[in-house]
């Protein structure tokens, strides 16, 4: 993977990364800004922002105008929301990059934000927190992080609440977009194939008129647990989904590789650990996996399901017996040798578009500041050993660091599950 990073005067960052064998291009836009930069009563504002960047602008009026020009040229073109960050992009074939450019620097920089279409936006969000709201399998790792970080912005949902959305004017917008949508605060990666000499002088020039400000640092986490925490969202439902996890380590930590093969071998495919305990060997899963999560100054690594009701306890049991078993017996050389190659192939074969490119290099950048190529991330997983994935099990996998959340009808079973949450 070969890419080039130029800084601007003004601090604005840009990415440009040619390809071999592609006929695509991506153009992606991301901005440092998320939900965990806002205050209370900003709660969903920057997952609103996103939504109101397909509006409109001077020279294209409405969402049809913006939607129409690419379309035509069948381009793809979508926009995401985290709690750190904010990306725009648009794909398409190689003969259209100054299409997908032009369309995705005009939205960011150039968006009208009219009260009619705030005032409209709003029902469409509000339905978006229905859908959210009807999808257990994906609320309860708001419920998880909800359980992990309580009020703190890092605890909150990223698409805010009804009052906060409902709330919001277009003057909101506008202190926020003038505040966060900054030269300094945003990178631009362009991935594919591409002229990289001659786009660059045009993504300057697109991009000339961007903010100017300074970076704003986010609220950092405080975490303090001394005993096992439990969250039941009490719902009726054909299924409980629930998320088993520790608290572990942020994305700076040395023991992050660890971590995330630790993860793998435990539940990260369908050889793992878990899966073929819980899944193949007792029957009591049709979807489970292990992962971890991590951001700047915490992180964590999880079990998610969907079980029967009554299965719960059984599989929470399950599970943490595969927790212990892994702190207290090192795994074999060539099971920690088959996780390192799966996220080496998982990672190679996830890079072979356009959009994937630009978004494996500008979440690095934007993130940490700093860019490591696939063969860089490679060596670091080689050196972990046998014994860093014991050390690192042993660190986190504690009945005082076990956190349990629970999307199913389950408010007379806490203390049935308070009983089952840690390790004998």
């Amino acid at each position: 993977m070969n890419y080039k990073k130029t800084t601007l005067k003004n601090g604005l960052r840009i990415i440009t990364a040619p390809m071999q064998g592609t006929e695509t291009v991506t153009v992606l836009v991301m901005s440092g800004v998320g939900s965990r930069y806002e205050n209370k009563q900003e709660a969903g504002l920057s997952h609103f922002v996103e939504h109101m960047l397909f509006k409109g602008t001077k020279k294209r009026p409405n969402t049809l105008a913006i939607s129409e020009e690419l379309d035509a040229i069948g381009g793809e073109f979508n926009a995401y929301t985290g709690k750190s960050r904010t990306a725009y992009y648009a794909k398409t074939d190689a003969n259209h990059f100054n299409a997908a450019l032009d369309v995705i620097s005009d939205i960011f920089l150039n968006s009208k934000i009219e009260t009619k279409e705030i005032n409209r936006e709003r029902g469409t969000i509000l339905q978006e927190m229905s859908m959210y709201e009807d999808m257990p399998m994906r609320n309860v790792a708001d419920v998880f992080e909800k359980l992990l970080y309580g009020n703190q912005r890092l605890g909150r949902e990223i698409i805010g609440t009804k009052k906060t959305v409902n709330n919001f004017t277009r003057k909101d917008f506008v202190q926020y977009l003038k505040r966060f949508y900054t030269a300094k605060n945003t990178v631009i990666c362009v991935a594919g194939k591409f002229d990289e000499k001659k786009e660059l002088a045009k993504i300057k020039k697109s991009f000339s008129t961007i903010n100017l400000g300074e970076k704003e640092e986010f609220q950092k986490i405080t975490e303090k647990q001394d005993a096992p925490k439990l969250k039941i969202k009490n719902k009726k439902s054909d299924q409980t989904n629930f998320i088993l996890g520790v608290r572990a380590y942020d994305m700076f930590h040395p023991d992050r590789y660890a971590l995330k093969l630790l993860s793998v071998i435990l539940g990260g495919n369908m050889s793992s650990r878990i899966y073929i305990s819980v899944r193949e060997k007792l029957g009591l899963a049709y979807y489970i996996q292990t992962s971890t999560d991590i951001y700047r100054d915490a992180g964590y690594l999880a079990t998610q399901a969907g079980v029967e009701h009554k299965n719960l306890p059984k599989v929470i049991e399950a599970i943490l017996k595969e927790y212990k078993k892994i702190a207290q017996r090192k795994v074999g050389e060539k099971e920690l040798q088959k996780a390192k190659d799966y996220i080496k192939g998982k990672t190679v074969m996830g890079l072979e578009s356009s959009n994937a490119v630009a978004g494996f290099l500008i979440d690095q950048e934007i993130i940490k500041d700093e860019i490591l190529k696939p063969e860089q991330i490679f060596a670091k997983l080689d050196k972990v050993t046998v014994e860093d994935i014991q050390r690192v099990a042993r660190d986190i996998f504690v009945s005082e660091n076990l956190n349990l959340a629970v999307v199913g009808p389950h408010k007379n079973n806490k203390v049935k599950l308070e009983k089952v949450l840690k390790f004998d």
